[in-house]
């Protein structure tokens, strides 16, 4: 019998019939696959109302994100807010089997828009870092809502208006950066009473006084540079001595003196008052401060006697008070470059020493010297300096290693216990 050969054209027909019939039950199976996943994941969600209001709030906030240049929220699309770029999920904290999003990290995106009202949804939030972007307007007062943020970092952006004091009432902040912005007007006195870490202001265009500082702070890093506050740091700075290792006025239009209760602040390790028209001398006190690493008094008003206690600090490294009208240093004060310190004494009305200020301009000064311990403590409003040549340290209080605080913003999430980020 001869075989059976079919038509090759038959053939190919049959086998394209297959191909089409094999291709038609995978779609149809990758579309019941997809709707499952789809139905499955929306249950999920419905089951987590705190990642659903989670994507309520990211979503209104992609609404008014006007530029994106580097797409960091492009793919803010869906359901699943924790693959979002610069979301961060973790596990609640009592209830580890609960995702919530726990950060927000858009650290130089140059992003554009302003943050809405449903921000205040994002209520587990515990860090939020948005420096280097162009973010405008100002904070919604349903930020009060995030009552366990622990980081707070909004600077390098456009924020207007007065101080955010809705930061203030946020139970578990203890980082806050408002640095470059232009916040304006006065700084509250709550600020510097609230128990905070860090606190960056600097940058701004907050005016009047600085306010006493009442009750102790537990600051470690107090930047305040660049601001119009005038008038005088007030002595009540002592009260952030249990903490306060840096400490920043540049460029703030401080005036008066520096007071000497600047002594009582022994972990300080840089002090940092330039750019200010503060007069009179250097408060006897500040050779107390061991730890001291960095003194800057450059370009402000500041005369009288160059003391060697500053100048045997064991710890300084860097010491400038160029363009004051000093008239006299210690001599122990001449050698400190040949011990590895950066010395800068420029401008001044120094003799015998090189590049100093002209007769002309230090005439009035050596001639008709103040009496500033009249000027500064009596009606300035301040107490006497007390000379000292050991660690001033307020009652009851020793010295103990120093902390390093950040210098600035991390550039990584850093969260608080109980709440770091999984690794699943």
């Amino acid at each position: 019998m001869a075989s059976f050969s079919p038509n090759p054209v038959f053939r190919l027909i049959r086998v394209l019939i297959l191909l089409l019939f094999h291709l038609s039950y995978n779609i149809a199976a990758d579309s019941a696959s997809a709707h499952h996943r789809h139905r499955s994941h929306s249950l999920s969600l419905a089951s987590n109302a705190r990642l659903h209001r989670a994507y309520i709030a990211l979503q209104a906030w992609k609404r008014v994100i006007y530029s994106d240049p580097r797409n960091f929220t492009s793919n803010w699309i869906g359901l699943n807010v924790c693959e979002y770029h610069g979301i961060y999920c973790t596990s609640a904290p009592h209830d580890p089997k609960v995702k919530v999003v726990a950060g927000i990290d858009l650290n130089f995106g140059d992003i554009a828009g302003f943050i809405p009202e449903e921000f205040g949804l994002l209520t587990d939030l515990a860090l939020v870092h948005l420096n280097s972007n162009r973010f405008c307007g100002i904070l919604p007062p349903t930020i009060a809502n995030l009552t366990v943020l622990y980081e707070l970092d909004i600077s390098n952006n456009r924020f207007v208006g007065r101080f955010p004091s809705v930061v203030l009432s946020l139970p578990k902040l203890k980082f806050l950066d408002l640095r470059y912005n232009e916040f304006e007007g006065p700084t509250p006195p709550r600020l510097f009473e609230k128990q905070l870490d860090a606190i960056f202001i600097n940058n701004n265009r907050f005016t009047s006084v600085l306010p006493a500082f009442k009750g102790r702070s537990s600051a470690s890093v107090l930047v305040i540079a660049n601001n119009k506050f005038g008038g005088a740091l007030p002595p009540s700075i002592s009260n952030f001595a249990d903490s306060l290792e840096e400490l920043v006025l540049i460029n703030s239009s401080l005036t008066g003196c520096l007071p000497p209760e600047v002594g009582y602040l022994y972990k300080l390790r840089l002090l940092d008052v330039s750019n200010n028209n503060i007069v009179g001398p250097i408060p006897y006190s500040l050779a107390g401060l061991a730890h001291l690493e960095t003194l800057n008094l450059a370009d402000n008003m500041m005369t009288g006697n160059v003391h060697g206690g500053i100048c045997v600090l064991p710890s300084l490294s860097n010491f400038t008070l160029s363009y004051n009208f000093f008239c006299e240093e210690d001599g122990i004060c001449a050698n400190l470059t040949s011990k590895g310190i950066v010395f800068d004494d420029r401008e001044n009305c120094l003799p015998d020493k090189p590049h100093q200020r002209s007769k002309k301009e230090c005439k009035p000064v050596i001639e008709h010297p103040v009496d500033w311990y009249e000027e500064c403590y009596v009606h300035g409003g301040g107490h006497a300096p007390v000379p000292a040549v050991t660690p001033m340290f307020p009652p009851s209080m020793a010295p103990s290693t120093a902390l390093l605080p950040p210098s600035m913003a991390p550039s990584t999430p850093v969260f608080p216990p109980s709440m770091a980020p999984s690794t699943a």
